[in-house]
Order: C-alpha cells, then sequence, then structure tokens
C-alpha cells in the first residue's frame, strides 16, 4: 500500500533578510555566504510556529477541497516548537479546528518531512482515511546570531501535504548514525532547580560547549555524512521500488547547502534540471524544506499528476531518508 497526495500547502513569511544584512554583525558577504552555500535571502517569522503551520495546513486543504474535520490524523515534524509540550500538532489540531484527528509531533530533523510520510502510510494501511503531514519551522528562534559559519544558513516556513492510501507503489530508505549526533545539535535552555548546590548538564562524549538553546553544527562533518547519506538514499528506496534513479521525473531533496545538493545529484549522476531547488530564496528550513519545495512545484506546473517523486533529506542525529512515490 502507498500514498496519494490529495493537496500541498506551504507559507513563508513576508519578512526577505538579503545577504547584506547579516553584514551589520558578523563578518560575512553576499559573495562569501552565497559561494558557500547558494543562498541569497530568507524569510524569518516574527509570530509562533504553530501559525505558519496553521496556514500551511489550510492551504493544503483548500488544494485538497477538504474540511478540516475530514483528517484523521495530523502528524507534525519539527525540530523549533514554540512548546516543549503540549505537541505542535496538539495547537494546530485545535486552530485548525481539526476535531476528529488525532495529533502528534515527530523529530528526525531535517529529514523529518520523508519519515513522516512514511509514518503516514503505516497509520493508512491501518485504517485511517485521510492524514496531513505538516512540516514546520521556526529555525531563527534557536538560531546563533553570533556564529557567521551557521547564522546565515537558516530561515523559517512550513510545508503540509493532505495524503490518504493508494494502491500505487511507495518505497523509502531509512539510516541513522548515532555516533555522529554531536555534529549537529541545539541543547534546551538550564532551568535552576533549588535541590542542588550546582548544576551539572549530562553531556555524551563529544557533544561541543555550545550556548544552550541555540543550534551548533560542525560543517565539514555533516557536508561529509550528506553527501554519501543522500546518493545512498535515492538509490536504496529505488532499488525498492524497482527503478533506476535516471528514471525518477523530480528529485526533491532537502535544501541544506547547494554545494551538497549538486555533489549528491552527480554522484547519482542526475541532471539539476529534474531537482527542485529553491535554496537561493528560502534557505535551510529543516523538516519544512521539502514540502515547501514540493508544493512550489505543483503549483507552477512543473510537477504532475503520475510523475515519479524522490523526496530525500539528512539531519541531525545522525539520520537520512529517501521516499519513492507517484504523485
Amino acid at each position: 500500500m502507498g500514498i496519494r497526495i490529495l493537496g500541498t500547502g506551504s507559507f513563508v513569511p513576508e519578512r526577505v533578510v538579503e545577504n547584506e544584512e547579516f553584514t551589520k554583525f558578523v563578518d560575512t558577504s553576499d559573495e562569501w555566504i552565497v559561494k558557500h552555500s547558494g543562498i541569497k535571502r530568507r524569510r524569518l517569522h516574527d509570530g509562533a510556529n504553530f501559525e505558519m503551520a496553521a496556514a500551511a495546513a489550510e492551504r493544503a486543504l483548500e488544494s485538497a477541497g477538504l474540511s478540516p474535520l475530514d483528517l484523521d490524523l495530523i502528524l507534525c515534524t519539527t525540530v523549533s516548537s514554540d512548546y516543549a509540550t503540549p505537541s505542535l500538532a496538539c495547537v494546530v489540531q485545535g486552530k485548525i479546528g481539526a476535531k476528529n484527528a488525532l495529533a502528534m509531533d515527530l523529530n528526525a530533523a531535517c529529514a523529518g518531512f520523508v519519515f513522516g510520510l512514511d509514518a503516514a502510510r503505516l497509520y493508512l494501511r491501518d485504517g485511517m482515511r485521510r492524514v496531513m503531514v505538516i512540516s514546520s519551522e521556526k529555525l531563527s528562534q534557536i538560531t546563533n546570531y553570533a556564529d557567521r559559519s551557521t547564522c546565515v544558513l537558516f530561515g523559517d516556513g512550513a510545508g503540509a501535504v493532505v495524503l490518504e492510501d493508494s494502491d500505487a507503489p511507495f518505497a523509502a530508505a531509512f539510516g541513522t548514525d548515532g555516533a555522529g549526533a554531536c555534529t549537529l545539535f541545539a541543547r534546551y535552555p538550564e532551568n535552576d532547580v533549588p535541590f542542588v548546590e550546582t548544576r551539572s548538564v549530562a553531556s555524551c562524549d563529544g557533544f561541543a560547549e555550545a550556548k544552550p538553546g541555540t543550534l551548533y553544527m560542525d560543517g565539514q562533518k555533516v557536508y561529509k555524512f550528506a553527501v554519501t547519506a543522500m546518493p545512498k538514499a535515492v538509490r536504496e528506496a529505488c532499488a525498492k521500488y524497482g527503478i533506476e534513479p535516471d528514471e525518477l521525473d523530480w528529485l526533491v531533496p532537502h535544501q541544506a547547502n547547494i554545494r551538497i545538493i549538486q555533489t549528491a545529484v552527480s554522484a547519482l549522476k542526475f541532471p539539476m534540471e529534474k531537482t527542485i531547488c529553491n535554496i537561493a530564496d528560502r534557505a535551510n528550513t529543516s523538516s519544512a524544506c521539502i514540502p515547501i519545495a514540493l508544493d512550489e512545484a505543483v503549483r507552477d506546473g512543473r510537477i504532475q499528476r503520475g510523475q515519479k517523486l524522490c523526496v530525500v533529506g539528512f539531519g541531525a542525529g545522525l539520520v537520512y531518508g529517501g521516499a519513492v512515490f507517484e504523485y
């Protein structure tokens, strides 16, 4: 059993931040940022994450021609929820009036949307009729704007899809390298506890002393992982589906860095012309990257019904995932 996408939706904030604006407080330049990442600008949201998630959800429902009451499950993927608890999904369920839907969050970092698709497929196989996957990220609230190497990379946004079950094939491939967890992380801020005199922070070996509440990344190690993991995920998912990568109509990758995308695509011998890439204007929005790019490509007519897609991502964990299906 596979999935059928009934509708797509996305939300990107109005506030556009050009590369030049970073030169006011960190040692960088537009030329350096574009050369090293492919990013020219990003969107930042001055409100809550759940606002973006709800907006993307409503647009996906409109695209599908459905009511919020038609949903059986809302599955959100995020690393930047407004609250430690409740889940982002529960807040969105209440905001859009999807009172018949169960709601929960899934955290698989930047590969979250791919993990979410596969999880949704399993719920559909178990009898649910319609599942919504929302990937929504407000990375601006966990970005360290004193770190010149990372602060220019991230943006905010949300993407969503409404799914039902389908007899069409679906194949996915996933992997985890927990030994690399220390290469990309954000630690929760500390809370004062009156019952202890000193507060020791539990830490795994290899984790750097990073500012709590903000992202830390070892860029070289993440790059090395990504350029191997992304082609591996595509090849494995395609093999399970029964096709070669060159038989795909479109590749929709995580928008982390243009050099990572180009290197992965080159390793696959796949044309950039068939790779959906919006990193120049959207930057890295973690798990929201893929569904935003997917929605934009559906709405502008590039992605058509019946075409074979592969969505592929990698992220903190370290994790990777790829999924092949027919739109």
